[in-house]
């Protein structure tokens, strides 16, 4: 399941199955669903629903298990900040030994607050502004990936001016599919990302006799949620392809940078292999003397996260399951047509014969739904439930529609938790407003 196609009810795991797959999950008889150490009902009990929960253990595991995958690479991790950008989350992978990548100022001051020196962070996207590349180079970051000759442009004059020099890598567009969901590939020739392959060689010779400007390297991402290695076998074979041919053309090439995108499994499924990603990463450029370097965000933070809620009301002989999480919580069922798994908390509820129901939120739009026809068992008002791997693009994406303040946000780690983000009140919607005095 690439978590995009809708499934039938009957190919669906089971409330069991999905908490089997999930080794930072359990389910006990007392306690209920259990994330590391707590009880879940623990903490929505003290802060309430809608709720964000977010496991420390489980990322430094996934961490150490990407980080074992690439033993003997000398790849770099830099997180992608954009999957989850909460300071917490930044410092646990940087204690981790993780770097970021940015696409934003404000994401590289989020990264830098949390820890992570400005020499592990690379600066990726089509649109960065003058000011922002100001500010990377006069922390001195380790990489910009420039994505057009009008960036390279403004890069090396942001550079000349700052009497700084910029260490860029070229983010060429390999005209791959990743066989991912149109909104999220950005490999292909039609999308906004990257340069033309077949102008990179060119434009990489003229980045070498630019002011300010140091080439480095070569830089690539295709998509995200990928499941399998083809894709990435695809673009890393034209991407060493292009390296060959610079350094026989005299460019010096010290660098890969791999991009991320390695998919998760949203069902019981187990998702793709960092081991796989590896194994490409080596057949491709093992033999080059390249530094390398991988940008993951979602394989390390989505199946960490949880969006806890509670059942309002059913209707239409429940049918519908009214909750009080909603799109402005996690929109990505609503714009990706997303799935994700839901698991009651209480043991008793997780237990007994299923029904086809549609799980959907109180905002008015019909898009606020979380899953349509989905077989679960009984929730009547007041149990709650558990929406599963929504650690990435998940509290990073929400807003205030309807004006719904945003949910507060607790981590786990082991045994023990802790409030990480209140809860908004109703007064901090407007308390940044002003209304005019002509008014």
């Amino acid at each position: 399941m690439a978590n995009f196609a809708p499934l039938s009810s009957a190919d669906e795991p089971s409330v069991a199955a999905l908490i089997a797959a999930r080794p930072h999950l359990s389910m006990h008889a007392f306690d209920g669903l259990v994330l590391e150490g707590v009880p879940l009902s623990h903490i929505a009990d003290q802060l309430g629903t809608p709720v964000w929960v977010y496991g420390a253990g489980t990322m430094r595991a996934r961490l150490a298990a990407l980080k074992a995958a690439l033993h003997g690479l000398g790849a770099e991790v830099h997180y992608a900040v954009k999957a989850n950008d909460h300071l917490a989350v930044l410092k646990v992978f940087a204690q981790g030994g993780a770097g970021a990548d940015v696409v934003s100022g404000g994401e590289f001051l989020r990264a830098r607050k949390a820890g992570i020196a400005a020499d592990h962070i690379v600066f990726s996207g089509v649109g960065k502004t003058t000011d922002e590349i100001a500010l990377a180079l006069g922390e001195g970051i380790f990489q910009l990936n420039v994505e057009s000759a009008a960036e390279l442009d403004m890069i090396s004059q942001v550079a000349t001016t700052l009497g700084r020099t910029a260490r860029v890598a070229l983010r060429i567009n390999p005209d791959v599919d990743a066989g991912t969901h149109a909104k999220i590939t950005t490999g292909k020739a039609e999308n906004k990302f990257g340069i033309p392959y077949d102008d990179a060689a060119a434009l990489y010779a003229h980045a070498a006799g630019l002011p300010g400007v140091e080439p480095v390297g070569i830089a690539l991402h295709i998509g995200s949620q990928i499941l399998n290695t083809a894709p990435y076998r695809a673009a890393f074979a034209r991407a060493a392809a292009l390296i060959r041919a610079l350094r026989a053309g005299g460019q010096t090439v010290t660098r890969m940078d791999c991009g991320g995108g390695i998919g998760i499994g949203y069902g019981d499924e187990p998702g793709a292999s960092p081991d796989a990603l590896a194994g490409a990463m080596r057949q491709a450029f093992g033999a080059m003397g390249l530094q390398l370097m991988v940008e993951p965000g979602r394989w390390l933070v989505g199946p960490a996260g949880l969006l806890l809620s509670s059942v309002v009301l059913t209707k239409g002989d429940a049918r519908f399951v009214v909750i009080d999480a909603a799109m402005n919580d996690l929109i990505r069922p609503a714009m990706y047509d997303a799935w994700h798994g839901i698991v009651p908390l209480s043991a008793g509820n997780a237990v007994g014969a299923t029904s086809l129901v549609d799980v959907v939120g109180p905002i008015c739009e019909s898009s606020d739904t979380f899953a349509t026809g989905r077989a679960l068992p009984a929730m009547p008002a007041g149990s709650r439930v558990a929406i599963l791997d929504a650690g990435a693009y998940g509290a990073v994406m929400a807003s205030t529609y309807n004006a719904r303040p945003q949910p507060a946000i607790a981590m786990v780690d082991g045994d023990r938790w802790t409030v990480i983000r209140r809860r908004q009140t109703y007064e901090d919607l407007w308390a940044s407003e002003t209304i005019p005095d002509f008014l």
